[in-house]
């Protein structure tokens, strides 16, 4: 369907000459038209990040916790062992393995006291940063059986983040009331409970809390990733018999990296679909805010109609009227809300990363913003199809009677 040069210029005239509902019509679709832009593009930005991680060096890894009711460093009812460890070594299909400790202690700079995670494990490995694939920031790890040094998150760095001077290469913290010198930073990773960890060396960790000895909170594995489930099913079968418990009783649970990823996107899939949802019951809205525009627009003009017709505009012509301006409406909000939208995911993002959750990062690629303007014309065109339709019809000397 064509519209000529000369119907445009009329159909815009009259959106002019209508500008207060005009610009009431635009508002009611760019309103519900950026809603989805921004939700789109922190799903996007949240789908990339998943996808990063499941494509990444992590899936191959799999992770034993105990069935503890609090979180790790927190609930010591059951540890794993050494001899746990052990076992999963063992496993065929199972490469490598490493025991982690996790405790909650007391960090202090001066006169500043915080409690946050320290994590003790063997720097002969670096598959506990592999499965986030966190790099060095600054500095250097930490070296096999180091004792008074540690590795720092990197919110550390950040001013009134955690300390409200950032800490410096070198320079010494408290752990448990023991000094520790710092000796590198680590990459951001996004979320503040992780950028907020110290890293220390099993044997300090044995150091520091003695009742660790020969205990881990996690025991993580490389395992063959191309028999991922019968590898996972092993492990458990193992330390199952490692710790003399029956099937179905057990204090313990094994889970891939895959596990982790499928429970993530399956709840990410509910939260976006339900706001996109209430996005689109918005842009509903939004189109019957413009089909009730255009009737009263085709209400107003019904003399205006009947000149038309009686000068030979045809049906097909008084159609395009109509449905061009519902559709131009539609095309002026899609762009205004996704420059809104665009402004709101810019400051978010900005706001997201100074808090340390950089990973809830939206993604906005050039062809959202295409697609989003088109489906806001669209919507327009559709809710302008039946007031055009009507208009059409219309008679022209019932419309020129018509007072």
């Amino acid at each position: 369907m064509v519209i000529g040069g000369e119907s445009i210029n009329y159909s815009i005239r009259n959106l002019k000459a209508r500008k207060a509902r005009s610009f009431l019509t635009i508002l009611s679709i760019f309103v519900g038209i950026a809603t989805i832009f921004i939700f789109i593009g922190f799903g996007l930005g949240l789908f990339n990040y998943v996808n990063e991680l499941t494509t990444g060096s992590s899936a191959d890894k799999i992770i034993i916790q105990t069935k503890g009711v609090g979180a790790p460093g927190l609930d010591d009812t059951f540890t794993l062992t050494e001899s746990d460890l052990r076992a999963v070594s063992r496993v065929g299909g199972v490469y490598e393995a490493i025991g982690v400790s996790f405790k909650v202690a007391e960090v202090q700079k001066q006169d500043e006291k915080r409690f946050n995670y320290v994590v003790g494990y063997d720097p002969k490995n670096m598959m506990l940063f592999e499965i986030s694939d966190i790099g060095l920031e600054e500095g250097r790890f930490l070296s096999t059986g180091e004792t008074g040094k540690a590795l720092l998150g990197y919110n550390y760095r950040v001013p009134n983040t955690i300390f409200t001077k950032p800490v410096k290469l070198g320079d010494s913290i408290e752990i448990q009331g023991e000094k520790v010198r710092i000796v590198g930073f680590l990459e951001a990773v996004g979320s503040p409970p992780d950028d907020a960890q110290v890293y220390i060396t099993n044997k300090y960790m044995e150091e520091l809390y003695p009742k660790t000895i020969d205990t881990h909170s996690w025991i993580m594995a490389r395992v063959e990733i191309d028999k991922l489930d019968r590898v996972v099913e092993d492990v458990e079968k193992a330390v199952r018999k490692n710790r003399g418990q029956e099937e179905g009783k057990e204090d313990f649970y094994v889970q891939s990296f895959e596990d982790l990823i499928e429970s993530f996107s399956g709840a990410l899939n509910v939260i976006i679909g339900f706001v996109i949802l209430i996005a689109l019951i918005s842009v509903v809205v939004s189109a019957v805010n413009t089909a009730n525009t255009m009737i009263t627009s085709v209400l107003e003009r019904y003399k205006e109609i009947g000149v038309l017709k009686s000068i030979g505009a045809r049906n097909s012509e008084i159609l395009k009227i109509f449905l061009f301006e519902s559709a131009f409406l539609g095309f002026l909000a899609g762009i205004f809300g996704v420059l809104v939208g665009f402004g709101v995911t810019a400051a978010a993002n900005a706001i997201l990363e100074n808090l340390g959750w950089g990973f809830l990062q939206a993604y906005t690629p050039i062809p959202l913003f295409i697609w989003i303007v088109i489906f806001a014309t669209f919507t327009g065109a559709i809710s302008g199809m039946v007031p055009a339709y009507r208009a059409s019809k219309i008679n022209a000397v019932d419309a020129l009677r018509y007072e």
